[in-house]
């Protein structure tokens, strides 16, 4: 009986050691994003709005971003990241006044073209800039202006504005939807 009783309390002490010391650990975490560590600053410079307008990442901060970067063509990839970040912004039902989206062009192709593809798309923020300043921008997000194109995927800035999560192409909008709600649900900010 003592065996027994010595057993229950020391064998899970020496199988936490044993695991502890081989390196393991859980294979999956709670997010459905790559989580981008540590978190980087999102550099602010001047960017503008299709019609001319400055646009600066500043005005974004206070609330929850996500953040889709790709060519003025925008093709189909690029138009299915647009309407996932549409799909997951209007579920957060109440809390949708603290997540906004935004689209950058990474070239200055035809503005009208594009606002004529995105016009279902009223509330997002689209931006282009200068090379210069997009490509300083896209450096705070890790992504080379000549792979800019290839980049399909979406980021998630926080109210703050730091870069703290990819979803690459293919990504669950589910997965992407449970952990905004999560990120909103424990935030104190935005």
């Amino acid at each position: 009986m003592f065996v027994m009783l010595m057993l229950l309390f020391v064998l899970p002490v020496v199988l936490a050691t044993m695991l502890y010391l081989t390196g393991w650990r859980p294979s999956s975490s709670g997010n459905h994003g790559e989580l981008i560590q540590p978190a980087r600053q999102i550099k602010d410079r001047a960017l503008q709005t299709l019609d001319g307008q400055p646009a600066h990442f500043s005005e974004l901060r206070g609330k929850w971003t996500m953040v889709h970067i790709g060519l003025s063509s925008c093709p189909d990839e690029c138009m299915k990241n647009i309407y996932t970040m549409r799909q997951v912004h209007a579920a957060q039902a109440k809390e949708i006044g603290r997540v906004q989206r935004v689209f950058i062009a990474t070239d200055r192709g035809a503005a009208e073209k594009l606002k004529a593809k995105l016009a279902d798309y009223p509330e997002m923020f689209v931006w282009t800039g200068e090379k210069k300043d997009l490509a300083e921008v896209l450096q705070s997000f890790g992504i080379d202006a000549e792979q800019a194109a290839e980049q399909q995927g979406i980021y998630l800035v926080d109210p703050l504005g730091n870069l703290i999560m990819r979803y690459p192409p293919g990504t669950d909008p589910g997965g992407m939807l449970k952990d905004m709600t999560r990120l909103l649900k424990y935030s104190w900010v935005g």
